[in-house]
C-alpha cells in the first residue's frame, strides 16, 4: 500500500505543477492530495511539500486550520469563473447543462468562501527532521 500512496502522491504533484502552468487547472488541491498521500508513504516528501517556498504556506494553512487565504480565494474564484467561460464558449451547452455546471461551480465557490481565513502568525513550517 505504501508504494501505491507514494505513486499517487507523485501523480498529484505532477498534476499540481501542471496546474501552476495552466490558468484553468487548479494547483493547490492536487498538492493537498499529494501531501495526504505522502503522509501515508513518505514523511520526507510530505515535509518537502509542506516546506516548499511557494506552495508550503497554503498547504500548512489548510492542514492546520482548514483555512484559505484571501489571495487563494481570489485565485479559486477567478479560476472557476474562467473555467465556466471557457466551458460556455467551447461547449455551447444547452441551458440545462449550463445551469447544472454553474450550480457545481457555485457550490464549489460557496465552500471556498466559507472556509476561515488563516490566523495571523499561524501555519509555521515544521522544523522536525524527516530524514
Amino acid at each position: 500500500m505504501r508504494w501505491l500512496w507514494f505513486t499517487a502522491g507523485w501523480l498529484m504533484v505532477a498534476l499540481g505543477f501542471i496546474g501552476a502552468l495552466l490558468p484553468v487547472m487548479p494547483t493547490t488541491i492536487f498538492l493537498m492530495m499529494a501531501v495526504a498521500c505522502f503522509a501515508r508513504s513518505s514523511p520526507r516528501f510530505e515535509h518537502w511539500l509542506l516546506s516548499h517556498p511557494q506552495f508550503g504556506t497554503p498547504l500548512r494553512q489548510w492542514r492546520e486550520e482548514g483555512a484559505i487565504s484571501r489571495k487563494g480565494r481570489r485565485m479559486a474564484f477567478g479560476g472557476m469563473a474562467l473555467g465556466y467561460v471557457i466551458f460556455w464558449v467551447a461547449v455551447r451547452p444547452s441551458w440545462t447543462l449550463a445551469l447544472g455546471v454553474a450550480l457545481v461551480f457555485v457550490v464549489g465557490a460557496a465552500y471556498v468562501g466559507t472556509r476561515p481565513l488563516p490566523r495571523a502568525g499561524g501555519a509555521t513550517p515544521d522544523t522536525t527532521d524527516h530524514g
